[in-house]
């Protein structure tokens, strides 16, 4: 691996002494020039926005389909959203703001199409035959799907960001992965340690994220009213009695996007406080320092845990359980299985580029299963569809 110019410089911005550094960067699998006008990790960030599978989180599912309606998020909308708070924390914590926004913009990169429902298809189709995981297949996404270079497969992104994709959310523990354990043959990510604090920034970036869009979503679909959240959720009582009380008169669409913003804030605000608290508790003052921790950096405070909890269980009970999610639920499942099973017996069925795929892994074991679950993986939710109506509706050709 090859290491960024020291003479470059990597910021606009002071960075604090635990932050990653573009000029210390372990570097990449397979060596190349570096720009002389983009650090290392701002080169990361433009291949994945130009990356294929990047393009396709448009069409994928967040928690309603595309065809529940336009203001709905999807994956790629909520990749975005997590980005944007990221690169706020990043900022705020005067670390490297590149790195925290390549990581948030790969995280989801594997995610198969409708959403978690897809990917537990996956999970029992692949039981037999390896594993699949969406985090990993975001990582295989980057180290060998996306097909953008000659000199390699993959995007060859910087050591420091596939530790990030690997390890945001803390020390891998267990057994490995199937693609996790073919990339840790090639570079060592050192996976009993924390990653950086811009990888832990991602993650909980993604937790903000999700948790207040979710309820932005919810409330427009109609599955619960704000009613419901004051009573059954404490951290949401405490801003929608401030933002009624200050905003009496407002028409619900604001109403809703005021509490969601607050939220956000006081979300935002609560980590600043614990992450500083922790970097000064547990002297923090290099990047292995952080690595090295006895517990993640990033975080909310315990209070402020408990309330997310709340109103995790509560979306959970209100949202992702809620009758229509679960007709959808078990379309997805129906389609996601149906057509690995088809492509499992019939693989003539597959297009020729992946007929090509499975003939140059045949002598693997569940090459050929792989291949299937690559190629599903990387549809969108409209492309499952259409081509689960090509195979299973006679009239279609």
């Amino acid at each position: 691996m090859n290491n960024q110019d020291p003479s470059y410089n990597c910021c606009a911005v002071p960075l604090a002494s635990y932050a990653c550094r573009p000029d210390q960067s372990i570097g990449r699998v397979f060596e190349e020039n570096e720009s002389e006008h983009r650090t290392c990790f701002q080169r990361d960030r433009d291949r994945i926005i130009h990356a294929s599978a990047f393009r396709r989180l448009k069409y994928k599912t967040q928690v309603f389909v595309y065809s529940h309606g336009d203001n709905y998020r999807t994956r790629l909308t909520h990749t975005l959203e997590v980005s944007q708070v990221a690169r706020t924390l990043a900022r705020a914590l005067f670390v490297n703001e590149d790195l925290a926004e390549v990581v948030a913009l790969a995280h989801d990169l594997g995610h198969a199409p409708f959403a978690h429902t897809g990917e537990d298809a996956l999970v029992e189709c692949m039981a037999k035959h390896g594993d699949f995981e969406h985090n990993d297949q975001s990582l295989r996404v980057v180290t060998a799907l996306e097909e953008k270079y000659p000199q390699f497969d993959g995007l060859n992104l910087t050591w420091e960001t596939l530790e990030g994709i690997v390890k945001h959310n803390g020390p891998v523990k267990g057994k490995l992965p199937y693609m996790l354990k073919k990339v840790q043959k090639e570079t060592d990510l050192r996976l009993k340690t924390y990653a950086t604090l811009e990888a832990q920034i991602a993650a909980i970036s993604d937790d903000i994220a999700y948790n207040n869009h979710d309820v932005e979503d919810g409330l427009r679909a109609g599955l619960f009213k704000l009613e419901d959240l004051v009573v059954e959720v404490p951290l949401m009582h405490e801003i929608i009695a401030d933002t009624m009380s200050k905003w009496p008169d407002i028409n619900d669409t604001k109403l809703h996007a005021e509490i969601v913003r607050e939220m956000i804030g006081v979300m935002v605000d609560d980590v600043l406080v614990e992450t500083r608290k922790r970097l000064k508790v547990n002297k923090i003052e290099t990047v292995e320092d952080i690595r090295g921790a006895k517990q993640q950096m990033v975080a909310f405070s315990p209070d402020m845990f408990e309330k997310v909890q709340a109103l995790r269980k509560f979306l959970f009970e209100h949202m992702y359980k809620h009758y229509t999610v679960n007709r959808m639920r078990y379309k997805a499942e129906k389609i996601v299985c149906d057509l690995f099973d088809v492509f499992m017996k019939r693989p003539e069925c597959l297009p020729d580029e992946w007929q090509d795929k499975i003939e140059g892994v045949k002598r693997e074991k569940n090459g050929h299963a792989r291949v299937v679950c690559d190629y599903i993986a990387g549809m969108t939710d409209r492309y499952a569809v259409i081509e689960h109506n090509r195979l299973f509706d006679l009239k279609e050709e």
